[in-house]
């Protein structure tokens, strides 16, 4: 039995906790209920707040833990949901829980933190040089905050050395089957999924929002390229202007870049989806973005449902199919193996 402790915050999003719980609760329980078979749960979930009494979640909801952090003497896993709406206080108002947080990781515990909750995680120095993900509306915010840790708030799910993070509220579902297929295998992960009707898988955040522009290279020709895209955005004008800056091969034909997305950056630092990339180009042709190759874009990029573009070394793009996919470095969800 796998022990996880799902910590309790004033001020969460109540669904940030309580999902995970039942995530946790029936892996390997529900999917065997509904099929007729014996119950097999492989998680022990115990809830715990700094002092053991009841939080006063988002929308005056309340919810009495368990126990205090202090009495929790064996867990495998801790999931820290949401910290609230308030973010300049949120180490002052959960004091107690940095310094339990920092003594559970060296005792080996893996620790997931899904969206501002991410933040609290960070306070504890233990994310610096690693990967993370969080709601993409704060990622800003935590960079100037947290600026050692490599933020990658277009993903929904990472993982880096023992630390799990999942972007905004309700992709804390998404990394809750993360980490029961991490823990438990694929299969169980597939079958909790089912039963429990969360929708599969969801690898990027992107969508959801606008995230900067990433700039942070060396290539000083590229940097300029995507300021004067990101300042001309809206209006039109012959790529060659914006190809021209970065001494990119013209393309032959003008577009409003309105209705295109490009990347969120070029060469080295490429990190993103080209989801408009339909309109880029026509139909087998092909145009050279940096280091980057757009063509058959009809092709390559129908929707993400059925294509993931997952972020590899050298911050270059795989082009894999949806089944099957294999993870790529710390930060390919697994879960991109389960059904369509």
């Amino acid at each position: 039995m796998i022990d996880v402790t799902v910590l309790l915050l004033d001020g969460t999003f109540s669904s940030t906790a309580v999902g995970p719980m039942e995530v946790f609760r029936h892996a390997g329980s529900l999917w065997n209920v509904l099929t007729g078979k014996r119950p097999a749960p492989h998680f022990k979930v115990t809830t715990a707040s700094a002092d053991g009494r009841a939080v006063c979640c988002d929308g005056q909801i309340r919810i009495r833990p368990n126990a205090a952090i202090a009495a929790i003497r064996k867990t495998d896993i801790i999931f820290i949901p949401t910290t609230g709406l308030s973010l300049d206080d949120v180490v002052e108002r959960n004091a107690p829980v940095v310094p339990w947080l920092r003594r559970w990781h060296k005792r080996g515990a893996a620790i997931a933190s899904v969206c501002s909750g991410v933040g609290l995680t960070a306070a504890t120095g233990l994310l610096d040089g690693k990967r993370a993900t969080t709601h993409w509306g704060l990622a800003e915010r935590f960079r100037e905050k947290y600026p050692k840790v490599k933020w990658m708030p277009e993903l929904m799910v990472t993982e880096d050395s023992g630390f799990y993070c999942g972007g905004g509220v309700h992709a804390a579902l998404d990394l809750s089957l993360y980490l029961v297929e991490k823990f438990c295998g694929h299969d169980i992960a597939m079958q909790s999924a089912k039963a429990l009707l969360i929708d599969t898988p969801r690898a990027w955040q992107a969508g959801f929002g606008i995230v900067p522009l990433k700039t942070e290279h060396s290539d000083d020709s590229i940097a300029t390229a995507q300021e004067w895209l990101h300042q001309n955005f809206h209006g039109t004008f012959p790529l060659e202007a914006a190809f021209s800056r970065a001494t990119i091969a013209p393309c032959r034909r003008s577009v409003a870049p309105s209705a295109i997305k490009m990347p969120r950056s070029f060469g080295n630092s490429l990190s993103g989806t080209l989801e408009s990339a339909p309109a880029l180009t026509a139909k087998g042709s092909e145009r050279s973005l940096g280091r980057t190759r757009v063509g058959e874009c009809r092709e390559k990029v129908p929707t993400l449902r059925r294509i993931i573009y997952v972020q590899a070394g050298g911050g270059m793009l795989v082009r894999k199919p949806a089944r099957g996919i294999r993870s790529v470095g710390a930060i390919a969800s697994p879960l991109c193996r389960l059904p369509l």
